[in-house]
Protein backbone atom coordinates (compact mmCIF):
# COMPACT_ATOMS: atom_id res chain seq x y z
CA UNK A 1 0.00 0.00 0.00
CA UNK A 2 1.22 3.40 -0.99
CA UNK A 3 1.02 6.49 1.84
CA UNK A 4 -0.87 8.61 -0.98
CA UNK A 5 -3.23 5.29 -1.35
CA UNK A 6 -4.13 5.95 2.64
CA UNK A 7 -4.31 9.78 2.24
CA UNK A 8 -7.24 9.54 -0.27
CA UNK A 9 -8.80 6.76 2.04
CA UNK A 10 -8.48 8.89 4.98
CA UNK A 11 -9.70 12.25 3.00
CA UNK A 12 -12.87 10.41 1.29
CA UNK A 13 -14.34 9.46 5.10
CA UNK A 14 -13.31 13.15 6.50
CA UNK A 15 -13.79 15.33 3.56
CA UNK A 16 -13.10 18.39 5.86
CA UNK A 17 -9.59 16.70 7.09
CA UNK A 18 -6.48 17.90 6.42
CA UNK A 19 -4.51 14.86 6.12
CA UNK A 20 -0.36 14.32 5.94
CA UNK A 21 0.85 10.53 5.60
CA UNK A 22 4.29 9.97 5.32
CA UNK A 23 5.90 5.92 4.69
CA UNK A 24 8.34 4.50 2.42
CA UNK A 25 8.51 1.14 3.35
CA UNK A 26 4.82 -0.02 1.73
CA UNK A 27 4.00 -1.54 5.54
CA UNK A 28 4.41 1.68 7.93
CA UNK A 29 2.97 5.34 8.02
CA UNK A 30 2.88 7.75 10.18
CA UNK A 31 -0.06 10.15 8.89
CA UNK A 32 -1.30 13.45 10.75
CA UNK A 33 -5.06 14.19 10.40
CA UNK A 34 -6.49 17.79 11.40
CA UNK A 35 -10.36 17.24 10.94
CA UNK A 36 -13.21 19.81 12.80
CA UNK A 37 -15.32 16.96 13.32
CA UNK A 38 -13.02 15.64 15.97
CA UNK A 39 -14.16 18.74 18.17
CA UNK A 40 -15.12 17.17 21.42
CA UNK A 41 -13.94 13.80 20.97
CA UNK A 42 -11.56 11.53 23.00
CA UNK A 43 -8.07 10.55 21.47
CA UNK A 44 -9.82 7.42 20.96
CA UNK A 45 -12.11 8.36 19.23
CA UNK A 46 -10.96 10.16 17.29
CA UNK A 47 -8.03 7.16 15.84
CA UNK A 48 -11.58 5.05 15.15
CA UNK A 49 -13.53 8.08 13.38
CA UNK A 50 -9.85 7.12 10.96
CA UNK A 51 -9.28 3.86 10.93
CA UNK A 52 -12.95 3.16 9.94
CA UNK A 53 -12.03 5.28 6.82
CA UNK A 54 -9.49 2.60 5.91
CA UNK A 55 -11.86 -0.15 6.05
CA UNK A 56 -10.50 -3.54 6.38
CA UNK A 57 -6.85 -2.73 5.34
CA UNK A 58 -5.79 -3.99 8.57
CA UNK A 59 -7.51 -7.01 8.70
CA UNK A 60 -6.63 -7.74 4.88
CA UNK A 61 -2.88 -7.43 5.87
CA UNK A 62 -2.79 -4.77 2.79
CA UNK A 63 -2.19 -1.74 5.63
CA UNK A 64 0.52 -3.25 9.01
CA UNK A 65 1.25 -0.61 10.51
CA UNK A 66 -0.19 3.27 11.29
CA UNK A 67 0.95 5.99 13.84
CA UNK A 68 -1.60 8.54 14.10
CA UNK A 69 -1.57 12.08 15.46
CA UNK A 70 -5.26 13.66 15.73
CA UNK A 71 -6.64 16.94 16.29
CA UNK A 72 -9.64 19.05 15.91
CA UNK A 73 -7.96 22.62 15.44
CA UNK A 74 -5.91 23.88 12.06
Amino acid sequence: MKASEIKQLIEAGLPDADVVVIGEDGEHFDAVVICPAFAGKSLIEQHRMVKATLGDKFTSGELHALSLKTRAEK
